[in-house]
């Protein structure tokens, strides 16, 4: 006799649990630091960015937006910071907040928080400092303000202690991001920022012991690094690079030699995931830091139009998880749908994103008004 066999459908990937570390996730999906501009004037995370962030509580991790770790690495205005007595206790009300979830939306994801120095990406009517980078060459864009649009300035080039200082902010801001409640801080290293531009040929002019050869640029990124590392436990960090990406006027120069001598000499560290950032462009390089990474490898592609409107990422990110990334991390999607998890499960349609409310803006509309599947149609 004949039958018809039952075919199940296929789960994603995406949605099947995993490990960091120690940390059991209920999925491979990462809601990647998205800077929404929503702390106070003195980078004190509210209640506002706390509903924001348990909304999203279904995630597998949520890696928490770029924050300063000290007053002179401020990037932009409303950014939060995690220096002070005050930003800990706003950032604690948030992980508290995540730990309990929003109301029918879940709860239980893991934070991490993005330790973020602005360098040349800054500007002293922001922090009241004259920016610190590698070298004195001006950022070649204009920064938003508490005045509005400034032309960038030409920062002023690190010493040797200021190096030794900038180790020790990154240092002290890890261990405030546990005692806020955080499993952990990710290194940020991309996009740009202080230690990008250290990474960067065109960013780092210096010729002592942190400039000239590839081992020496990425001396900076190594030593935070290492400081936080045996601050808080490699098991607590997380590192975020972005080959090739050249936002913010990054010019790597070589980035076929730089990335492999940092994963070198960050694997010896063992932070508990590495977090890449990928164009379409540079999608091939992928295969390369599987090879050479020896633990949790997030993946991160920055998506076209076309992708994010096929599906919210969906698709890419299967194709990641299928190459070999353990974890992906997404983040536009996120922006608009407070329940993104469920939508890419359920290949439901994504909210309209209202871009007038993205960045440089404060107040809960587009940020904390987006419906979730439960309360579209009410």
């Amino acid at each position: 006799m004949t039958h018809t066999q039952q075919v199940l459908p296929t789960v994603s990937r995406l949605f099947e649990p995993a490990t960091l570390g120690g940390l059991e996730l209920p999925n491979r999906l990462v809601m990647a630091p998205l800077t929404r501009h929503r702390a106070d004037a003195d980078g004190v995370p509210g209640h506002l960015m706390a509903v924001h962030y348990a909304q999203r509580a279904t995630a597998g991790l949520i890696i928490a937006e770029g924050t300063a770790p000290s007053a002179v690495g401020q990037a932009y205005p409303h950014i939060p910071g995690i220096h002070t007595p005050a930003q800990i206790a706003g950032w604690r009300e948030v992980t508290d907040a995540v730990r309990a979830g929003a109301d029918g939306l879940g709860a239980g994801a893991e934070m991490f928080l993005q330790l973020e120095h602005g360098g040349r990406v800054g500007h002293p009517d922001t922090s009241g400092h004259v920016p610190l980078a590698p070298s004195a060459v001006r950022f070649p864009e204009q920064l938003q303000t508490p005045g509005g649009p400034r032309d960038g300035v030409t920062p002023r080039a690190m010493t040797a202690e200021d190096i030794r200082s900038t180790v020790a902010d990154f240092r002290a801001a890890a261990r405030n991001a546990v005692e806020a409640g955080f499993a952990g801080v990710e290194v940020h290293a991309a996009n740009g920022f202080l230690l990008h531009q250290f990474l960067a040929k065109g960013t780092n002019l210096r010729t002592d012991e942190w400039g000239g050869p590839v081992e020496n640029r990425i001396r900076l990124t190594v030593e935070v690094v290492r400081a936080v590392a045996e601050a808080i436990g490699p098991e607590r960090v997380g590192v975020r690079i972005s080959p090739g990406v050249g936002v913010n006027g990054i010019e790597e120069g070589d980035t076929e030699a730089i990335y492999p001598a940092l994963l070198a000499a960050l694997a010896e560290i063992r932070p508990v995931y590495l977090h890449a950032i990928y164009t379409d462009r540079e999608r091939p390089r992928f295969q390369e830091h599987r090879a050479a990474w020896p633990g949790t490898l997030i993946a991160n592609q920055l998506l076209s139009r076309e992708q994010f409107a096929a599906d919210g990422g969906k698709s890419v990110a299967e194709r990641f998880l299928a190459e070999g990334a353990d974890l992906v991390s997404l983040g536009r999607g996120f922006l608009a749908n407070p329940d993104f998890v469920e939508r890419l499960r359920t290949d439901a349609p994504l909210n309209e994103m209202r871009t007038e409310f993205l960045m440089h803006v404060q107040g809960a509309e587009g940020y904390n008004d987006y419906p979730a599947l439960a309360t579209a149609s009410v």
